[in-house]
């Protein structure tokens, strides 16, 4: 029966692409802080943090980075505040430290002139920064304390262009509403594994995947492809759509640093209507990239989540379709849990995968409402609307 056919056939396509990424992922070497050699990096660092009304966790984000064990005359700190309507821009002034400078990007732009302000916000602190590298954060991360140590031995060991590093969602504090502690342990789960697969997949060189809360790139070669030109018209991207640039000149110099040392922290959204416009938002790019490998991915796995969707629907009118669904549906899991394990234990977060099977249903569905609004929807980011 035809229905049976696709079943298979996107099934294996589909369980063929997870185990690549999972053999991918066991290959990355582990990196760590120590020094190459016995001698220590002198790469001066430029840590660029855009920030848009983020007075709950701007000030939590420079203090995870001062208290870095990284030499703090060999760093730099430029926050860049994003037309803030809290007390933002007031709490970096009054954080002292001659290292941290604010921008305001309302002496550069006036709102609603341009459509993306991040890319704005980066733009305008990079042509400012005086490190040889550039790492971008966001203003509700947490770095670790050998968190540029370990960048700057990366770098000075391997000399890449771009470097693609780890970010993890921040547990639930104690006493948070069920409701609330779910949907972060969903968002955790769905987060590591994108994160599991922007190793895998920037370790083979087979697409390019990254997230800006946790990234490096030279100044000169950020200067050398033009910034952000050619895709400052588009609100988000700015982290995987600069990263292709890079990729399409450096091929050989994108690389992603596998080491718990580099770990980022940052908050998940707190609300099941933040979390959405936030995967929209992320889904909105999809169609913007020029890696077709990427292209084909994302297509391949919304196709397979619509179609599990189909055959649910299906077998409530013909039953005889049920085993279909049922066989389908827990092979997708037991496949992507053995893709998971290794990735969750390097984030130390194998507890949280016991919630991945009773998960699947609501991650095939918001996977095809945020691809579908993502591209023919709108969004809000940063009490702005986006279409």
């Amino acid at each position: 029966m035809i229905l049976i056919a696709i079943t298979i056939f996107l099934f294996i396509s589909y369980g063929g692409l997870i185990i690549y990424y999972w053999q991918s992922w066991a290959q990355i070497p582990m990196g760590n802080g120590q020094l190459t050699n016995g001698k220590e990096s002198f790469t001066t660092i430029s840590i660029i943090i855009p920030a848009r009304n983020e007075e709950e966790n701007i000030k939590a984000c420079l203090e995870s980075i001062s208290n870095q064990s990284y030499p703090k005359y060999l760093f730099e700190v430029i926050v860049v505040d994003d037309f803030s309507t809290d007390k933002t821009a007031a709490i970096v002034r009054s954080f002292g430290g001659k290292n941290v400078m604010l921008i305001s990007l309302k002496d550069f732009t006036k709102e609603g002139e341009i459509n993306s302000y991040k890319k704005k916000a980066i733009e305008i602190a990079v042509a400012k920064a005086t490190g040889e590298l550039i790492v971008t954060t966001d203003a509700d991360c947490i770095a670790p304390k050998l968190w540029l140590q370990t960048i700057a031995t990366f770098y000075k060991k391997h000399h890449p262009a771009f470097i693609a590093a780890p970010v993890a969602y921040s547990p639930s504090p104690a006493g948070e509403k069920i409701g609330i502690r779910l949907l972060k342990i969903f968002q955790s789960l769905d987060f590591m594994t994108l994160q599991g697969i922007t190793g895998a997949s920037v370790y083979k060189k087979f697409h390019s995947m990254c997230n800006g809360a946790n990234l490096a790139y030279q100044k000169k070669i950020f200067l050398e492809v033009g910034g952000f030109a050619g895709i400052d018209t588009i609100a988000s991207g700015d982290d995987m759509l600069l990263m292709h640039k890079i990729f399409e000149r450096y091929p050989d110099k994108v690389l992603f640093l596998k080491s718990a040392d580099a770990i980022v922290q940052t908050k998940p959204a707190g609300s099941l209507k933040k979390f959405l416009h936030q995967r929209i938002r992320w889904a909105s790019k999809a169609d913007k990239y020029t890696d077709k490998k990427i292209t084909a991915v994302l297509l391949l796995v919304y196709i397979f989540n619509l179609w599990l969707l189909f055959l649910g629907i299906l077998s409530v009118f013909y039953h005889f379709m049920f085993i279909w669904f049922i066989v389908t549906l827990i092979a997708k899991t037991i496949v992507e849990l053995f893709f998971l394990y290794p990735v969750a234990s390097f984030f130390k977060k194998e507890k949280l995968l016991w919630w991945f099977p009773p998960a699947q249903p609501f991650h095939i569905l918001y996977t095809i409402i945020a691809g579908w609004l993502g591209k023919f929807g709108s969004y809000k980011w940063k009490e702005r609307r986006v279409k």
